[in-house]
């Protein structure tokens, strides 16, 4: 894979939000060893998701009850993900998109029309995401690492998912917070799932990597609580706070050979 710019340099000099000051995590990121997943997180996961599961159970009931009844069964969205370049595990979400046999892959413009209205509230309030509860209490998944892969996607960059993989998938991380806005933008023109996914392929997943590889050499405690709390703002206020850029990040398309990167 072939990233036709100097995205660490360009990213840390063109970020304008003023609360999200990322240098100290692009700063020496490509020369630094990929960081094994210390298990004091694990530990912070396991307590975290028992005080959350408390309040939230309530809630998750209150929605489980009400998609039943707007949209019938089934309540939950299950699907298969890796959580190591070997392992899959079944990701949990409530229901938010019209069910159909065949889907699969990245959500484009051709799959907004199933997103019902209620799965649209759920989405943009994150509420969907509560069933991964339980995924980060079985050991799936962690509070904050890179969103879990589709097995293909990682057959595809098997190098690289072998770093990022490293430690557990999370329920946010650093590249949902500085490029989820952009990569809806580019699939927001994709008229079909072809055209999905080759825009995932070449200009979306790339990037995603990029990032995800920078977070598994700088990951520390202090960056899994700035994510944590920039997500929980971005929930609770209903604004979208993730740095904006200026200009693209990719120059120009992924160069993708024999089934790995670089």
């Amino acid at each position: 894979m072939t990233i036709h710019h100097d995205w660490n340099k360009t990213y840390a000099e063109r970020l304008s939000t003023p609360a999200s000051r990322l240098g100290w995590v692009l700063r020496g990121a490509a020369g630094d060893a990929i960081n094994p997943m210390p298990v004091s997180k694990r530990l912070a996961d396991i307590v975290l998701a028992l005080i959350l599961l408390l309040p939230l159970s309530l809630i998750m009931g209150a929605v489980a009850l009400t998609l039943l009844i707007l949209q019938g069964r089934p309540v939950f969205y299950s699907a298969q993900r890796m959580k190591s370049p070997t392992r899959a595990f079944t990701q949990l979400k409530f229901r938010t998109m019209l069910c159909q046999d065949t889907d699969s892959g990245a959500t484009g413009a051709h799959k907004h029309w199933r997103i019902t209205p209620i799965g649209h509230f759920l989405r943009r309030t994150r509420i969907d995401e509560l069933p991964q509860l339980f995924n980060i209490l079985k050991g799936d998944m962690s509070f904050v690492g890179p969103r879990p892969p589709l097995r293909e996607y990682v057959e595809r960059f098997p190098a690289d998912y072998a770093q990022v993989l490293t430690s557990r998938p999370g329920v946010t991380g650093l590249a949902t917070l500085i490029y989820h806005r952009h990569e809806d933008r580019i699939l927001a023109d994709c008229q079909s799932a072809e055209a999905t996914e080759s825009a995932y392929y070449r200009r979306c997943l790339p990037a995603k990597l990029k990032i995800d590889l920078i977070y598994q050499r700088r990951r520390d405690m202090r960056l899994d609580l700035w994510v944590l709390w920039s997500t929980l703002k971005i929930v609770v206020s209903h604004r979208d706070e993730r740095p904006r850029r200026h200009k693209p990040l990719v120059s120009a398309d992924a160069e993708v050979a024999n089934g790995s990167s670089r």
